[in-house]
C-alpha cells in the first residue's frame, strides 16, 4: 500500500528537486510574487546606491569566458565573449516569504540600482539582445542581488613584437566603476572568479591559450581613486603558419641561390638570371611577411631572419659578378696581339740585303 497526499493536498504542492530527491514544497501564487515586488519597489529610489552614507557597497564579480578571438595584430586588439556576473547586497530589497529566491527577467533591471561598471580598455562593446536582452536578475530574501549579462568586447591588447613570431602576450581585460570611487564602491573577486569554456571552439587561430590570472588594483585619477579589476589572458603564438609561409620558402631560396656555384662560370645568362631571380623573390617574401604586422619601427625576429636570407642570396649574385669581372680581364690580356715592331728583325733584313748585293757584284 502506497502512502502519499490525496488529490486535494497535491493541488497545493508542487514537485521540486532538492539534492536529486523529489519532495513537496508549498506553491506560491503569482499574486504573492507580484505583491512582494510591488512592496519592494514602493518608495525605492534606484538613483541611490545601497548603504549610501553608511559604508561602501561591495560588488563581488565573476567572469565566465565563452570564447576568445580572433586577435587582430594590426589594430592591436582582441575579441572576447563573456558572461559577466555582479553580486551585492541591498538592504532595501529584503522580504519575508516562503520563497527564498526570486528569478526575474531583464524588465526588473531598470527598476533597481545596478553598478555603473565599464570596461576601461574596450574599444567596442556589444550586449546581446536576441531574442530578448541577455540579462539575468536573481533576488534573495536577505537582500542579495545577482546581475549577469552577456557581452562581446573588442579590447585593446598592446603586442610587443620583438620576438615575432615566437612572441608571447598577456592581453588584459580591465573594468571598474565609472563614477563611484573606492570609498563608495569596492570590487572583489568571487571564490571562483574566472572560468573558461571549452577551448576547442575558440577562434585564436595563430595563438595558443596558455592560462589566465586576475588582479585588483587602485587607479589614481583627478576625480578620485577607483578600484580596477583586471584579467590577463596569456597567449603564445603558434609558428606553424609562418614556418610554411616564410621560413621554409626563404630557406629554399637561399639553397637555390647556391646552385649557381655548380654552373659553369662561362654561362653568364644562366648564372645572372638565377641570381637576380632569387634576390627579387627574397624581396617579395620580405614584403609579404610584413603585411600581417603593424608598421612598427623596431626590428622583429622575422625581419632578422629574412634579412640574413636576403644577404645570402645577394652575396651569391655579387660573388659571380666579381668572379666574372676578374676572369674576363685576365682572358682579354692573354688574347691581346704582340707589337709588330722589333729591332732585331730589322737588322736581319738589312744583313740579308747587303749579302745579296755583294754576290751580285
Amino acid at each position: 500500500m502506497a502512502f502519499g497526499p490525496n488529490k486535494g493536498e497535491e493541488e497545493d504542492y508542487e514537485d521540486v528537486p532538492i539534492n536529486k530527491t523529489w519532495v513537496l514544497s508549498p506553491k506560491v501564487d503569482e499574486s504573492d510574487v507580484t505583491s512582494i515586488l510591488n512592496k519592494l519597489l514602493q518608495g525605492y529610489d534606484n538613483k541611490l546606491r545601497p548603504d549610501i552614507g553608511v559604508r561602501p557597497t561591495v560588488i563581488e564579480t565573476a567572469v565566465y569566458v565563452n570564447s576568445i578571438g580572433p586577435v587582430d595584430p594590426i589594430n592591436m586588439e582582441y575579441t572576447i565573449d563573456i558572461f559577466f556576473a555582479q553580486t551585492w547586497y541591498d538592504s532595501r530589497l529584503k522580504f519575508n516569504s516562503s520563497m527564498k529566491l526570486l528569478m526575474l527577467n531583464s524588465n526588473m533591471v531598470g527598476k533597481i540600482w545596478i553598478p555603473d561598471t565599464f570596461f576601461r580598455n574596450s574599444r567596442k562593446s556589444d550586449a546581446h539582445w536576441i531574442t530578448t536582452p541577455n540579462r539575468l536578475l536573481r533576488l534573495w530574501s536577505n537582500g542579495r542581488v545577482m546581475y549577469t549579462l552577456r557581452l562581446t568586447i573588442n579590447a585593446e591588447c598592446y603586442l610587443k613584437l620583438h620576438n615575432f613570431p615566437m612572441d608571447e602576450h598577456s592581453c588584459p581585460l580591465e573594468f571598474s566603476s565609472y563614477g563611484y570611487p573606492k570609498n563608495e564602491i569596492m570590487y572583489r573577486w568571487q571564490r571562483r572568479s574566472v572560468e573558461v569554456a571549452d577551448q576547442r571552439y575558440w577562434r585564436l587561430y595563430q595563438f595558443a591559450f596558455v592560462g589566465l590570472r586576475n588582479t585588483s588594483d587602485v587607479a589614481h585619477t583627478q576625480s578620485g581613486e577607483y578600484v580596477v579589476m583586471t584579467i590577463f589572458f596569456d597567449l603564445s603564438r603558434r609558428m606553424g603558419y609562418f614556418t610554411i609561409q616564410t621560413y621554409i620558402p626563404c630557406s629554399m631560396i637561399v639553397v637555390l641561390s647556391w646552385v649557381s656555384f655548380w654552373i659553369n662560370k662561362d654561362a653568364v645568362p644562366a648564372r645572372t638570371s638565377l641570381g637576380i631571380t632569387t634576390v627579387l623573390t627574397m624581396t617579395t617574401l620580405s614584403t609579404i611577411s610584413r603585411k600581417s604586422l603593424p608598421k612598427v619601427s623596431y626590428v622583429t625576429a622575422m625581419d632578422l631572419f629574412v634579412s640574413v636570407c636576403f644577404i645570402f642570396t645577394f652575396a651569391a649574385l655579387m660573388e659571380y659578378g666579381t668572379l666574372h669581372y676578374f676572369t674576363s680581364n685576365r682572358q682579354s690580356k692573354k688574347t691581346k696581339t704582340p707589337n709588330s715592331y722589333n729591332p732585331l728583325n730589322r737588322i736581319s733584313v738589312i744583313k740579308n740585303f747587303t749579302s745579296g748585293m755583294l754576290k751580285y757584284y
